[in-house]
């Protein structure tokens, strides 16, 4: 199970830089404290829907595209 929260968080850890934002602006902007960003791009968080949802519409895409990876 390990193995898909650390593919989830590489993706998520991508998209986020892609959009040259820190941890701390993309929780920002999505209503989190910036651990919580970074524990799930280390693969130590399996972050709800609803906060897949938040984080989403922070990095401006679907929800759907947080999961091809």
């Amino acid at each position: 199970m390990s193995d898909i929260k650390v593919k989830f968080g590489n993706h998520l850890r991508k998209l986020r830089e892609d959009r040259r934002l820190t941890q701390e602006e993309l929780a920002d902007k999505a209503g989190m404290h910036f651990t919580y960003i970074g524990q799930i791009e280390r693969g130590l968080r399996n972050p709800s829907l609803v906060n897949l949802h938040k984080i989403a519409k922070a990095l401006r895409i679907s929800a759907g595209q947080l999961l091809p990876f």
